[in-house]
């Protein structure tokens, strides 16, 4: 498959390739014919370098892998240098928060100046997309009575640790653009993802695993009544990519949301499937005075409770009118990850496991 046509693309970066949705962001620009160079936090370990080399073997171009780290400034030049665009998607995302917010603030922020300093030192970067998140546009605690839209954006001081830094990282990146003077200009896109989910390429364990992990584990035994902006990352994949080249993208936000759901809603989905397979999952509800319970006592529960039983829509207009994305059927995404998960050895194979049937033609 060729390359886009939209404008001349020379080299394209991506930044954290061995990630959840950098994976699949390589796996679709080599697909698409494109040259692409990686970054990896060390080219000496093989969970993080291996399944990228093995990603597409019989791509055109082959995968250049460099070593580069967001708290070291140094490193950028050179990645970036002779690249025409530059994806840049790494960004810390824990399992759980850390004590000190800073340990996730600074890499965010920090690696966000650096590798859009680089971009303006090296004078061939035509064009970034930054990955941000949702998180950077809807406020938990005074959530939307309307469809949230690219214009919002949340009050930092009730931002948990992840959440404060996607969005201060992507406010930095913007007033870095306003500061920028004329002959080092380049252009910025943005784009905002919700709960990515879907199939996991990466050769070790991620944070979005967790969600759909807890689901088919039974862990806890029932549902939190949490609502989640879910979107596919083959989805999220491919909006890097036309973010990319559409004219239409730059210096703005993009939602990448396919619809809201809540956390029962996708245990019926993993249940209809699963259930085959031996996988006991629960659809109902935890009641509300057990979680408060145990929010006492769990860091994670306690972040989740302000947003216990609230609703959070999202406008997508400008995911499919401008960058072209028709969401992947939601049953898709939750059943190719469960597959994935149980494949790739992050849960036990239950001893009726059946495997994955055939694809249909």
């Amino acid at each position: 498959m060729a390359a886009q046509n939209h404008e001349e693309v020379t080299r394209v970066l991506v930044t954290g390739a061995s990630g959840f949705i950098a994976t699949h962001t390589v796996q679709q620009l080599l697909q698409a014919g494109y040259k692409v160079r990686g970054t990896v936090r060390s080219l000496n370990n093989a969970n993080k370098v291996k399944h990228l080399k093995d990603l597409c073997p019989n791509a055109a171009h082959e995968l250049e892998l460099v070593e580069a780290d967001l708290l070291n400034e140094q490193c950028w030049a050179s990645a970036v240098q002779g690249c025409s665009h530059v994806l840049h998607i790494a960004s810390p995302f824990p399992i759980e928060s850390p004590a000190d917010e800073n340990e996730l603030i600074k890499p965010a922020v920090q690696g966000t100046t650096s590798v859009l300093q680089a971009c303006a030192d090296a004078g061939t970067v035509k064009r970034v997309v930054l990955t941000s998140s949702v998180v950077a546009i809807m406020d938990f605690a005074s959530p939307k009575t309307r469809a949230h839209n690219e214009a919002d954006w949340p009050n930092v001081s009730n931002l948990a640790p992840y959440n404060k830094s996607k969005t201060l990282a992507e406010k930095c990146a913007w007033e870095f653009m306003k500061s920028l003077p004329d002959d080092k200009k380049f252009e910025l896109a943005v784009v905002n993802p919700g709960f990515v989910m879907g199939p996991v390429l990466s050769g070790s364990y991620c944070s979005a695993m967790t969600l759909v992990k807890k689901i088919l584990t039974r862990d806890p035994p029932a549902n939190v009544r949490i609502n989640f902006g879910i979107v596919d990352v083959r989805d999220v994949a491919k909006a890097h990519i036309n973010a990319m080249t559409e004219p239409e993208a730059v210096g703005r936000r993009h939602i990448l949301v396919n619809k809201s759901m809540w956390m029962s809603d996708m245990a019926e989905i993993l249940k209809a499937e699963f259930q085959q397979h031996g996988y006991n999952v629960s659809t109902s509800n935890l009641p509300k005075f057990i979680f408060k319970i145990v929010a006492i006592f769990d860091k994670e529960a306690k972040e989740m409770a302000p947003i216990w039983n609230k609703t959070f829509d999202f406008d997508n207009t400008r995911m499919r009118q401008v960058l072209k994305i028709e969401p992947t059927p939601i049953q898709d995404t939750f059943i190719d990850m469960g597959y994935s998960i149980i494949e790739g050895g992050y849960i036990q194979k239950h001893k009726n496991y059946k495997g994955r049937p055939a694809a249909k033609s």
